[in-house]
């Protein structure tokens, strides 16, 4: 379960309190509340090739059988940077979900058992703020190779 559950949108689809990045044309939300670092991680992720889809907020729907990840409008190519104001960014575009993380659960397991969430009818990873200061290499990685289960 989220600790920070998606809201429904009007038009279809849900509103996550999520910045999100893709790497290698598959998104990652990183979820939580206000001052947790989603935007932090978003920019140390994009500072190791991934490219921005969206800064707290992420639209997700389901198109032609696959969740993806876009930006609202109001919000595309910007990104707060704590301390140094809103940012240009490139956005990626939309991108299919391939897992979330959320920044408010931490990891309390070395190796942690998988676990999910269903949104719009599909499972997701959901994976938990590891508890080290290597979180955008771990989930650069995470996305680009996966995980043995």
């Amino acid at each position: 379960m989220l600790s920070h559950p998606p809201k429904d949108r009007p038009g279809g689809g849900l509103q996550f309190h999520a910045s999100s990045v893709a790497v290698d044309g598959k998104a990652v939300l990183i979820a939580g509340p206000s001052g947790c670092g989603k935007s932090s991680l978003a920019i140390g992720m994009m500072a190791l090739g991934a490219s921005l889809i969206a800064d707290d907020i992420t639209w997700v729907d389901h198109e032609d059988g696959t969740l993806m990840a876009s930006c609202p409008p109001t919000i595309l190519n910007k990104i707060e940077a704590r301390g140094l104001g809103v940012l240009r960014a490139d956005a990626s575009g939309p991108a299919p979900v391939r897992a979330i993380l959320d920044l408010a659960q931490v990891e309390d397991q070395r190796i942690p058992s998988p676990r999910s969430v269903s949104i719009l009818g599909h499972d997701v990873p959901l994976l938990h703020r590891p508890a080290t200061d290597h979180v955008a290499a771990m989930m650069m990685h995470y996305m680009r190779f996966g995980r043995i289960d």
